[in-house]
């Protein structure tokens, strides 16, 4: 049984966790982390995730339970618990890892900075935005580029394709295409993959029924 620890409001981090699930079918119970009270910050949550941060799970098939923070890491973790969706070795996993870890250090944090200074910022600061939206713009070309004849980023269905489409639908479609549709405009790959994602029943799970209700993630698809 994993214990996933979330928040009602989802980020593009906890629902890659929650597509993976979904996916896996695995058993779990969510916990609530309410990040308006700063929860995150008790050091009972802390003992989970030292980083404080959302999602966390806990194994408590492991003897004494093993937690594991940080999306990326749960992601491999479950793979490998479960034995889909990360090939065991050579080029396949290099690939998906390599996507991953793409999506942890450039899409995620690129993406979310270009969310803040758009939509949260106290002022808005042009030299940013508009350094923002050059990056992320480019993000998405490498990914056009790495879709070309492929139907997911690593040829197979992955945990990689699961990191990057909770960040790349609304970087594509609310702050890009949107907003500055000349940047996307060439694009084909990328809105081609966000479409055979979003047909994925675990996927629409996750980012549309589960709205922070994950007692049923996982036990949903096919009904």
């Amino acid at each position: 049984m994993i214990d996933y620890y979330t928040a009602k409001v989802l980020g593009g981090n906890a629902r890659k966790v929650s597509i993976m699930l979904a996916e896996t079918g695995e058993e779990h119970v969510v916990h609530y982390v309410d990040l308006d009270k700063n929860e995150q910050y008790e050091p009972w949550f802390k003992a989970i995730n030292p980083n404080c941060k959302i999602p966390a799970i806990v194994d408590r098939d492991v003897p004494g339970g093993l937690a594991v923070g940080e999306s990326g890491a749960i992601l491999i973790y479950l793979a490998e618990r479960t034995g889909r969706f990360l090939p065991t070795r050579g080029s396949g996993r290099a690939r998906v890892m390599q996507w991953l870890f793409w999506q942890v250090g450039s899409v995620g944090p690129m993406a979310g900075q270009l969310s803040y200074f758009a939509s949260s910022a106290p002022e808005k600061v042009p030299f940013a935005l508009e350094r923002y939206r050059d990056e992320c713009a480019r993000l998405l070309d490498v990914m056009e580029g790495g879709l070309d004849g492929n139907e997911y980023v690593a040829a197979d269905y992955s945990i990689a394709d699961m990191a990057l489409y909770s960040w790349i639908k609304p970087l594509y479609e609310a702050f890009l295409r949107r907003r500055d549709p000349v940047r996307v405009a060439d694009l084909t790959n990328v809105p081609r993959w966000l479409g055979t994602m979003a047909a994925r029943p675990a996927v629409e799970i996750a980012m549309t029924r589960y709205e922070g209700t994950a007692l049923r993630v996982g036990r949903d698809v096919g009904r």
